[in-house]
């Protein structure tokens, strides 16, 4: 089951979204030392800024994400959040490679080595961070991998803007950094094709949908920090539209949910690290 934001499920299903369906840890820093947690959260400009970066045992890019407040969703959604730890993120959605040499199999329809994995289950992507998480490189380098909160996705999405998109709100400069249904010929296409967003994060738009590790639930209003989202739930979030969806939604803020054990055609996921306790 798919759903949408604040919009019943028979509108999204005419939209005919997808075809297939009615859709403690610690981390090294650049230089391979680990870093502290402990500097308080700063203004983060949306200018392209050069981030300290680094690549684990099986190839996988990851963006040191600094530690900020922004403003979380739209209009009546909008609300400050402050996220008080920095954190490592995928520079690319996982690719069919990646997923492959994890997990042993390859469920995508779209097929394509470096392709971003998809009709993979929130399960699926749990399962997949356990097992990364366990290879002996990993583990050695006492690597914690995860599904990066709907709170931490939009903050790195957003990357300091303020705007509908990344790059601004000109719907008609989106076919330059994201594969969308007015581009893609309706399938997904290989990761990192398209420009970044200024912290170096490629298809935070559109290519598949991410799964996000809380349960979804209307925004809380007010002031939070470091929300780790609802308790519980029936469906898990889903962020960042895909490529069978109308530039509209693929915003950074767009959201959606599915139940944690669908795999849905154009369900992918990115994966992050986080400090220690997290």
């Amino acid at each position: 089951m798919l759903v949408a934001a604040n919009k019943p499920l028979t509108t999204w299903a005419s939209m005919n979204l997808f075809k297939s369906a009615v859709v403690c840890m610690a981390f090294v820093a650049a230089d391979g030392g680990k870093i502290s947690a402990e500097t308080p959260p700063t203004a983060v400009s949306a200018d392209s800024v050069k981030l300290p970066e680094s690549t684990n045992s099986i190839g996988m890019e990851f963006k040191l994400i600094p530690a900020g407040t922004f403003t979380m969703g739209e209009g009546d959604d909008a609300h400050e959040v402050t996220l008080t730890q920095p954190f490592k993120m995928g520079v690319h959605e996982v690719t069919q490679a990646q997923y492959e040499k994890v997990m042993g199999v390859n469920p995508s329809g779209f097929r394509g080595a470096d392709n971003p994995v998809e009709k993979v289950s929130w399960n699926d992507a749990v399962e997949f961070c356990r097992k990364l998480s366990e290879l002996p490189a990993e583990k050695a380098a006492g690597n914690v991998y995860r599904l990066p909160t709907e709170a931490e996705w939009e903050y790195a999405c957003r990357a300091g803007t303020t705007t509908k998109y990344s790059f601004g709100d000109d719907e008609s400069e989106l076919g330059n950094y994201a594969w969308s249904l007015e581009n893609s010929g309706d399938k997904t296409h290989p990761v990192g094709g398209k420009k970044p967003n200024a912290w170096g994060l490629y298809d935070m738009h559109g290519n598949v949908w991410e799964w996000c590790r809380d349960w979804y639930d209307e925004f809380s209003r007010g002031e939070l920090t470091d929300p780790p989202g609802p308790v519980t739930g029936s469906g898990r979030v889903i962020r960042g539209g895909g490529s069978s969806l109308a530039a509209e939604h693929c915003r950074s803020t767009s959201r959606l949910w599915s139940r944690p054990t669908d795999r849905f055609s154009g369900f992918g996921f990115r994966v992050c690290l986080s400090p220690c306790g997290k």
